[in-house]
């Protein structure tokens, strides 16, 4: 099995990326549908969020408001620091549950995980290879304005609690440029796709000669 990392900064096109991934025959976990389970109401994670936030980030249904949490921990890199604390522990044991039980199943496997946060959380240590997903932040914010209907300010908020999308290139193994059209992100995408199962095994190497 090769476990993959996609990551890259919000409105880069990670999901459009992990499509066309999906489309040529990977798995895909997306790692903000696990926080979405692991946040339930009543379970242990969602307790300990309500406890620190207190219920004014609640919607009618106890679920947890993203957008009303986000514009708290957005603002504040200690709250955003809490929240992470609370939620990544939990994510992180799920996600490496589901990456057991996809090996055990499809030796073979091309496993790729959305990660938003793979490098800021450390966890691009637990995969064999990492690919970028590339846009200028000028191009992410215009990205997110028009398809959350963001102001500049809060979509500058959302970026900058992430690093720096220049930041994460010596990262990557693999970096995919997002801004053209449809059509050169999906030759991209077709090469990375070629060259996976040789890089997938060199990383699986290296990894266990350190």
């Amino acid at each position: 099995m090769i476990n993959i990392g996609l990551t890259g900064g919000i409105g880069s096109g990670k999901s459009t990326a992990a499509r066309l991934f999906r489309e040529k025959g990977a798995y895909i976990i997306d790692i903000d549908a696990i926080a979405h389970l692991v946040e339930k109401p009543g379970g242990m994670v969602w307790n300990r969020i309500v406890k620190h936030f207190g219920k004014k980030i609640l919607n009618k249904d106890n679920i947890i408001d993203r957008e009303t949490l986000g514009g708290i921990v957005f603002r504040d890199s200690r709250e955003l620091e809490k929240l992470n604390s609370i939620v990544h522990p939990a994510v992180f044991d799920e996600w490496r549950r589901r990456l057991d039980d996809i090996g055990s199943k499809d030796e073979k496997a091309v496993v790729i995980s959305d990660i938003p946060l793979l490098i800021e959380a450390g966890w691009h240590r637990s995969v064999d290879v990492v690919i970028l997903v590339y846009t200028s932040p000028d191009v992410q914010a215009e990205r997110i304005m028009k398809r959350n209907g963001y102001s500049y300010e809060e979509a500058g908020d959302r970026l900058s609690s992430q690093m720096p999308v220049d930041d994460k290139i010596p990262f990557a193994d693999f970096v995919i440029n997002n801004e053209g059209t449809p059509e050169e992100t999906k030759a991209i995408i077709n090469s990375v796709w070629e060259k996976l199962p040789d890089k997938g095994n060199n990383a699986k190497n290296q990894e266990m000669k350190r």
